[in-house]
Order: C-alpha cells, then sequence, then structure tokens
C-alpha cells in the first residue's frame, strides 16, 4: 500500500514542527516557549523567557541555570515599586506550586543570561540547562526571537536597563544595558 500526502497538507505538517518541538516536558515539568531576544553588539547580558508547569504534588524550586554561550545564568524579578521598575535577583530560587505555571516574561520574572560570549542573534537556538530542586536539571533551548516578532511584547526589546530602572541585584550593576 502506498501512502501519498497533498504537498499542502505536508508543508502544514512541516510547519506545525518547530512549535511542537519548541515545547519540554520532564516528569512532572513542563517548559512552554522558551525565547530571547537579540542583543546589540558589545552588550554582554540577555534574557531568557519560559512558562513553567508543575503537575506534581509538591513544590519545585527552580534554583539555577547555565548556558555555554553565558558566564552567568540568574533568576530575576522585576517590579513597579512606588513608579519606578526594579529589578532584584532571586538567590534562592523560584518556585513553582504544586499544580501552577509560573510565567518567566518582561517586567516580571525572567533569566539574566550574564558575560554572553557573543551577541544573542535572531533565528538561533541557545542552549540552557535548568535546575530544579525537587526535580532533575531540565535542558531547553531558548529560541531569539525578532524584536517586531508577536511572542511577547516588551518596550525595552527585552532587555533590562534605561531611564527609571533601578537594580538590586546584589552588586550586580545593570544600568545602561
Amino acid at each position: 500500500m502506498t501512502f501519498r500526502l497533498s504537498l499542502p497538507l505536508l508543508l502544514l505538517l512541516l510547519l506545525a514542527l518547530p512549535a511542537v518541538a519548541h515545547d519540554y516536558r520532564q516528569g512532572a515539568l513542563s517548559i512552554e516557549h522558551p525565547w530571547s531576544r537579540p542583543t546589540p553588539p558589545g552588550i554582554d547580558m540577555g534574557v531568557g523567557y519560559m512558562a513553567i508547569s508543575n503537575t506534581a504534588d509538591t513544590t519545585v524550586t527552580l534554583v539555577g541555570a547555565r548556558s555555554p554561550r553565558a558566564g552567568q545564568v540568574s533568576i530575576h524579578e522585576s517590579r513597579t515599586q512606588d513608579g519606578v521598575m526594579r529589578m532584584e535577583r532571586l538567590p534562592a530560587g523560584l518556585e513553582i506550586p504544586a499544580g501552577e505555571t509560573v510565567t518567566l516574561k518582561p517586567h516580571s520574572y525572567h533569566l539574566m543570561l550574564e558575560k554572553l560570549t557573543s551577541p544573542l542573534r535572531e533565528g538561533e537556538s541557545i542552549p540552557l540547562t535548568l535546575e530544579f530542586e525537587g526535580a532533575g536539571n531540565m535542558t531547553v533551548e531558548l529560541k531569539v526571537e525578532s524584536l517586531d516578532g508577536p511572542a511577547m511584547p516588551t518596550n525595552d526589546g527585552g532587555m533590562h536597563g534605561g531611564e527609571g530602572i533601578k537594580h538590586s541585584g546584589q552588586g550586580m550593576n545593570h544600568s545602561g544595558h
């Protein structure tokens, strides 16, 4: 028996593959749409965003991350306080409560990729290992998406810094980035 696909159906299947391949699952954890933004030349910091879902009966904590493209990856939270956006490092990690999803996104929780070995370029995938307490490590790829892309709106191009942002990253200076 010969099986034949029509050209439109074949194209539809091929276009659907990248979307499926961009979500990750390991045990009770799933990572949806890990992404980043391009960085300008000379800027040695980038960001990482994603949604982390925990279907387990217990809380899991994202305690760290690492990437061969960054000298260090840390977990941060940005929030507005007294009309000023502030960014703080979360040294104890980020809890993912049982049965919930926590979204890392612009102006909220995010990963800071510090001391990049080279700028992040649109279209590339950046390997990233997420380290969890209460679950094993999980390797994903951050898809570097266009500044004009539809992923999630951001006024700062996915980078943090500029006017009105105070940084309290325990000795880290992100101003001007």
